[in-house]
C-alpha cells in the first residue's frame, strides 16, 4: 500500500518521468478496468489546482474507462518495469489480459485502480476533457507527423 503525500512534497522531473520513463494510465473498477502506457502528458497548476494533463487517442480501449469514471490514476515505476510498460503500450486490453501479461498487481480504491508495484501513483479527478482539434495546431507539422492516419 502506498503512503499518501502532498503534491508539494514531491521532488521530481516530469519531463523525465513521463517522456523517458513513461507511465501507466489506469481507470475502471474491480469488475472491469484497463491500463495503457503514456509517454505524453504534463503536470502543473491550472485553475488554482494541481493538475495532470493526459492525451488519449480515441481508438485506445482505456479511453472508454477514463470517460466512464470521474477518476483515473497515473502510475510511475522504476526503470526495471520498462518492458512491462512497453507491453502495455503495444497490446490492447480488448485483445489480451494485461494483468496476466505483465504480472502487475491491481489495487482497487473507490476512485481508481492502481498497481502495487508502482513507486508513485497520482489519483486524478477529471476536471476538463476535450477532443484534440487538428485545426488548432499552430505548427501543422505536428499534426502531420503524429496523426498521419486520419
Amino acid at each position: 500500500m502506498l503512503k499518501q503525500i502532498k503534491l508539494n512534497e514531491l521532488s521530481l522531473n516530469p519531463f523525465t518521468m513521463i517522456g523517458d520513463e513513461w507511465m501507466l494510465i489506469s481507470a475502471g473498477d474491480e469488475q472491469k478496468y484497463n491500463m495503457m502506457t503514456a509517454a505524453w502528458g504534463g503536470l502543473g497548476v491550472m485553475w488554482g489546482k494541481s493538475v495532470a494533463a493526459v492525451v488519449i487517442r480515441p481508438t485506445r480501449y482505456t479511453l472508454d474507462f477514463v470517460k466512464a469514471k470521474d477518476y483515473f490514476a497515473l502510475n510511475f515505476f522504476d526503470s526495471s518495469f520498462k518492458p512491462v510498460l512497453s507491453y502495455c503500450g503495444s497490446h490492447s486490453g480488448r485483445d489480451v489480459d494485461k494483468e496476466k501479461g505483465t504480472g502487475l498487481t491491481p489495487v482497487f480504491t473507490a476512485q481508481a485502480p492502481y498497481f502495487a508495484q508502482a513507486k508513485l501513483v497520482m489519483v486524478c479527478r477529471k476536471l476538463y476533457q476535450q477532443k484534440l482539434d487538428p485545426g488548432c495546431f499552430l505548427d501543422g507539422s505536428l499534426d502531420a507527423k503524429w496523426y498521419p492516419e486520419k
